[in-house]
């Protein structure tokens, strides 16, 4: 992730997938902490992914 516009696409994926959660990202590390979802990591990762941002572990 470079830019805000980055941001926005994985946070409206994450939000997407539950509108509670919370989406802190570091652009610098290309982190991204998702908080306040019970929402299954698969189905986060995958909406991540389908934004085209690879997903590591």
């Amino acid at each position: 992730m470079t830019c805000g516009h980055c941001e926005r696409a994985v946070t409206q994926a994450v939000q997407g997938v539950d509108p509670d959660a919370t989406v802190r990202i570091d652009r610098g590390t290309g982190r991204v902490e998702v908080g306040n979802t019970d929402a299954d990591r698969a189905a986060l990762t995958s909406a991540i992914a389908e934004e085209g941002y690879a997903v590591a572990p």
